[in-house]
């Protein structure tokens, strides 16, 4: 058998080189180590000295050069890298647009109640002669908020950049911005026509009446005085402080979601936390919403187990809306977080929303969430353009008729679906003269607003209202009279229940209750001043970013 390498022998023989110096190795007459893996130690040896003395070296000659520098110039360095530090530590710290694949909140998982879909249904036409306004009736204040809160969590984060002119047009208004246009005898953008004299010249040209804008005036009455203490509502409105309604409570909870609801009418009749008779009302309603966010890096949810991504979309509607009308700086990262999740929550295959985040999505909630997009849009918040573009092609697949009718989750002709997603179709750039548009609304004009479903008045309302130009011709006043005055008609007239609605077969009624009930119906009556015209002859490109 070949004698054995003696191990000492070896690696003193690996460990011999220039600018090493030799180590004796210890014996072990048990090792086995090959003289490869010797030698491969004993250079790792040698590398790392060098990289020692290298850092050593370079050590030296920052010492040196310190000490021969002369002291005006270590001076000036220190000081210029003590005023970089601190200016990165001030610079204010972005809203994320980039949204992780985690999910906050919901369980996707869990089981959710399905909203039945929408059927197409017989709506009934009604002939009523319009009033002439005469003036708008007033909002009385209630005092059910019993002190001032604050609801901005970050009241040092600067609105977002806008020219703004704060020059009234009325004694409430939405201020001016760069997207200013003249409409009739007034000046505004899309949130702008909620001033006092704004909203009178609307009224009248597009087909209101004292008796709808009284209506509208009754029903925030209404919804004031049935708040919590907390500053939100319930779709339970029957339990709380005060004279309240026992009658037709909602069925399901969704404190977000019925707080959306309850403040959309009031900032719709131009109340904000700033101007108005209501103004402890909206401050205590958004200070709601906004301790109810939960914010991450995905943006602020308000998502709830009740009304999952519908409390959120009609939550981020609210917040937009607040802020485009008031520019109170705020409401800036709240309004923006929720679009943010809005923008985290859409199904990145089909481009729709649902219940929970990321899920294959419906046309019901895709309106919601595209409504609360086209409000941030108006107020100058960031809404990435691939978001709408994904939102265009769910509208695709579930579409019938080249366009001119739209089904729930998959292609169809539901009047509600439909609705919803031709008002859409609007916002997202068709013009009034689309082909598919044009049967869609004649298809509203031969049926007429319905008795029950005051989900599809609602949208079908806007349809109509935008594709007349705002109020203008024979088919408009036909459909605006029958369903207006239907809505007057049929809100309760005394007791606890004066000035609210209610309808017992309605779509989703027996979830939302009558505070769902009037919040539609009042928000439908305020169609001629919500939004402005935005096939107006001088309206200006307000479409979403490419």
């Amino acid at each position: 058998m070949a004698k054995q390498p003696d191990a000492n022998s070896a690696a003193q023989q690996a460990a011999s080189g220039e600018g090493v110096t030799k180590r004796p190795v210890r014996p072990n007459s048990e090792s086995q180590q090959p003289v490869a893996q010797a030698q491969a130690a004993a250079t790792s040896t040698a590398e790392d000295s060098e990289e020692l003395y290298e850092e050593e070296q370079g050590v030296s000659i920052l010492h040196e050069w310190l000490r021969d520098s002369p002291s005006w110039l270590t001076s000036l360095i220190v000081h210029m890298v003590i005023l970089l530090a601190l200016a990165l530590y001030a610079l204010p710290v972005p809203v994320p647009q980039v949204f992780s694949e985690l999910t906050i909140g919901p369980n996707e998982t869990e089981s959710e109640e399905e909203l039945e879909e929408f059927t197409d249904e017989e709506f009934e036409e009604m002939e009523v002669d319009a009033e002439v306004v005469t003036e708008l009736q007033p909002q009385p204040e209630t005092s059910n908020i019993a002190e001032e809160v604050d609801f901005s969590p970050a009241a040092d984060v600067e609105a977002a950049a806008v020219s703004v002119d704060l020059s009234d047009i009325g004694e409430l208004t939405a201020p001016k911005n760069d997207l200013m246009r003249e409409v009739g005898s007034f000046s505004g953008t899309g949130l702008s026509g909620r001033g006092k004299q704004a909203r009178q010249a609307l009224v009248r040209k597009g087909g209101g009446s004292a008796s709808s804008e009284q209506a509208v005036g009754l029903a925030l009455q209404w919804l004031a005085g049935h708040q919590l203490p907390d500053g939100g509502w319930a779709l339970n409105h029957t339990v709380g402080p005060g004279v309240r309604s026992q009658k037709n409570p909602g069925h399901k909870e969704s404190r977000n979601g019925a707080t959306a609801l309850a403040l959309l009418p009031f900032l719709g009749a131009g109340q904000t936390h700033t101007e108005g008779n209501y103004k402890k009302v909206v401050k205590a309603g958004l200070a709601y919403l906004v301790r109810s966010m939960k914010v991450n890096n995905q943006g602020g949810s308000l998502w709830d187990k009740g009304g999952n991504m519908y409390a959120h979309g009609l939550g981020a509607i609210a917040l937009c809306e607040a802020y485009g009308m008031t520019k109170d700086k705020g409401l800036a990262a709240p309004a923006q977080a929720a679009i943010n999740y809005i923008c985290y929550a859409q199904d990145p295959v089909g481009g729709g929303w649902r219940y929970n985040p990321r899920q294959k999505g419906d046309t019901s909630a895709v309106g919601w969430q595209l409504m609360a997009l086209k409000s941030g849009h108006l107020s100058y918040l960031n809404v990435p353009g691939i978001v709408v573009q994904k939102a265009d092609r769910f509208l695709d697949s579930v579409q019938t008729g080249g366009g001119s009718a739209y089904g729930y989750v998959t292609p169809g002709n539901g009047a509600g679906t439909t609705a919803v997603g031709l008002l859409s179709r609007m916002y997202l750039g068709w013009k009034k003269d689309n082909p598919a548009l044009e049967r869609g609304v004649a298809r509203f004009a031969k049926g007429g607003h319905s008795k029950a479903d005051f989900y599809y008045n609602y949208y079908a309302m806007q349809v109509m209202f935008q594709a007349s130009n705002g109020g203008e011709g024979e088919v408009w006043k036909k459909w605006n009279t029958g369903l207006r005055d239907y809505l007057v008609n049929t809100q309760g007239k005394q007791g606890a229940e004066k000035g609210s609605w209610y309808v017992k077969h309605g779509h989703v009624t027996h979830v939302g209750g009558r505070l769902y009930c009037t919040a539609m119906a009042t928000m439908t009556l305020e169609v001629y001043y919500r939004h402005l015209p935005i096939y107006a002859k001088d309206a200006v490109n307000e479409e979403f970013p490419e």
